[in-house]
């Protein structure tokens, strides 16, 4: 749960001041409010030497949904250690930019 909370709290420093639109796992039809960032677990990275596991970091699928394309939240996501840029899409008229995230 420590883990969980690290995340999470690492994850509204990227957010507007007074923005806590941060969803973890919830399911598509809950209703959001925008800005925001979704985030699921997606996989884990797991490093072996001596045939055990040595670190092994999870893997989050992490989407910013703003109205914005110019989101000002992309500019903190981006800064993140680990985080990998995937995709840009857009749908129902909101920008969606996709990371994968290991922590």
């Amino acid at each position: 749960m420590d883990h969980y909370l690290k995340l999470r709290n690492m994850l509204l420093t990227t957010l507007p001041p007074g923005n806590t639109n941060l969803y973890f796992q919830i399911p598509e039809d809950q209703k959001m409010s925008y800005p925001c960032i979704r985030y699921e677990l997606d996989g884990t990275d797991i490093r072996n030497a001596n045939n055990n596991p040595y670190v092994i970091k999870k893997s989050y699928k992490l989407t910013i949904i703003d109205k914005d394309p110019l989101s000002s939240i992309l500019d903190k996501v981006v800064r993140l250690p680990f985080a990998d840029f995937n995709t840009f899409y857009t749908a129902d008229s909101l920008n969606h930019f996709v990371f994968t995230l290991y922590y």
